[in-house]
């Protein structure tokens, strides 16, 4: 049998490691955050209303990312636990298992593109033209969604390994196509159907499955790691438990981002449908510099889990500090660009007076909530990839659902609509408390399994020079 090296997770230096495994994850989600932006900035030269029906079915695409993203990264901690641990043969199982919960993931969402999609939004509002344009939009993103779930699936498979590169690469060609068909297939150019509205959705569904494609080319190609098997993925439920314990809280934290976003909507509804406008375009404005510090913790949590399983705990102790720091950077940025050119962003997507007005108030009291959320982003991943996902979930429902929108519907009562974007940044705050204060008790006992190693291998050097020297008395 063939021997197989230590895998670089395991062996390269933390900080090039960490940049290395996170810069493509890094340009890779800031792409990924181009597809809802882009769809949107085409959408919004058709009219306000228009770029409103694409805000209202945002809930049903967070959740799309909520559970392929989710379960995805439950696949890929179990994968590159078991890869620390070189149990090769339940690597295997465990991504062909990924693909298989993948597939049944598509088939809800298939459902209720067809069932649901024209209740969702008529449950948010009566304007006649935002429920048919988002109708039409929200069907055929969710019944042509199998190309996200397989894409997710896929990719995570080459960043658990460490090739993160060709993630990135699928995620390029996936947003070029988005962005080269949009127009053409929203304003009918170069002799194509005028789609309107639904044609940003069939450009998105069509990107997503040609990312995928790509994505499985190179796993079968490059990934030698990692075996897909028709034959392997046939369910074996004690592989997919494990995929659902570190999952399923990772697809709780996501979708509390849904479950907010539909409630914010109903709040801001009570002002105006240009309020719900600005929101969705804060939202999707906000992925710029929320999915690089996804993209970061994206390369962090293998690393992470990786050396959990290989007990090498220094590694973790230095992947989590440096994380910390770039993360800070990331939000920081973020913040400065939210604060100086509100103006500029918020014309992207055409603006009118009465929306500039109020984008521009909520997007720089929004973005001061950045930095704290960073640290609580970094804070779930390492409890999330040390296998404490409970903890993980209890930040993501505190700082997206439960301190939010109580707040937020209490501001909204005074009956000022600048006051309601208060209760982001109020909500990051606490819950970077309650993250750290989470942390310390784990960061102590991986300290003191490190302390430990460091001190077993301190005695057993000691007992090797002992025995040496006893027989270099007994050669004299």
């Amino acid at each position: 049998m063939t021997e197989v090296r230590e895998n670089k997770m395991g062996s390269a230096p933390v900080q090039w490691l960490l940049l290395t495994m996170s810069a493509p994850m890094v340009i890779s989600m800031l792409v990924m955050a181009l597809y809802n932006v882009v769809d949107s900035i085409f959408v919004a030269l058709i009219s306000e209303d228009a770029l409103a029906a694409v805000s209202l079915a945002f809930p049903i695409q967070s959740l799309m990312v909520a559970l392929g993203i989710g379960m995805s990264v439950g696949m890929s901690v179990v994968l590159s636990k078991s890869l620390g641990e070189k149990n090769f043969p339940q690597v295997h199982k465990v991504a062909s298992n990924g693909l298989f919960i993948s597939v049944l993931i598509y088939l809800l969402f298939m459902l209720f593109g067809v069932f649901g999609s024209n209740w969702l939004l008529r449950t948010q509002t009566d304007i006649a033209g935002i429920v048919d344009g988002g109708t039409s939009y929200l069907s055929i993103v969710c019944i042509g969604s199998l190309g996200i779930f397989l894409e997710f699936t896929l990719e995570r498979m080459l960043i658990s390994t460490g090739k993160t590169i060709y993630p990135m690469i699928t995620q390029i060609v996936g947003a070029v196509i988005n962005a080269v068909f949009d127009p053409i297939l929203i304003f009918g150019l170069f002799g194509f159907p005028k789609f309107g509205i639904a044609g940003a959705a069939i450009s998105t569904i069509a990107s997503e499955f040609c990312a995928a494609g790509l994505a499985l080319f190179f796993n079968l190609k490059y990934n030698h790691e990692v075996r897909l098997s028709i034959k392997k993925m046939l369910p074996d439920w004690k592989i997919i438990k494990k995929i659902c314990a570190v999952g399923l809280p990772s697809v709780a934290m996501q979708s509390v981002v849904s479950v907010m976003v539909y409630g914010m909507n109903a709040i801001l509804f009570m002002f105006s449908s240009t309020a719900v406008v600005v929101f969705g375009v804060y939202f999707k404005l906000q992925s710029f510099v929320f999915m690089p510090a996804y993209g970061l913790n994206n390369g962090m949590m293998p690393i992470v889990a990786y050396n959990r399983g290989a007990k090498k705990y220094k590694r973790i102790i230095k992947t989590a500090k440096h994380s910390f720091l770039y993360v800070i950077i990331i939000m920081a940025t973020g913040t400065l660009i939210f604060q100086l050119l509100p103006e500029r962003l918020m014309m992207l997507f055409n603006a009118t007076p009465d929306m500039l007005r109020l984008g521009v108030t909520a997007i720089r009291i929004l973005g001061i909530g950045f930095i704290f959320a960073g640290v609580s982003i970094i804070i779930m991943s390492i409890l999330q990839a040390l296998g404490h996902s409970l903890r993980s979930m209890a930040i993501s429902f505190l700082r997206m659902l439960i301190i939010p929108l109580p707040v937020v519907w209490f501001l909204a009562q005074r009956g000022d609509v600048n006051l309601v974007w208060w209760g982001f940044p109020i909500a990051e705050v606490v819950s970077v408390m309650l993250a750290v204060f989470l942390m310390r008790k784990q960061w102590r006992i991986i300290k003191a399994k490190h302390e430990n190693t460091e001190n077993n291998k301190n005695n057993e050097k000691r007992m090797l020079h002992a025995a040496s020297g006893q027989v270099e008395l007994l050669e004299h």
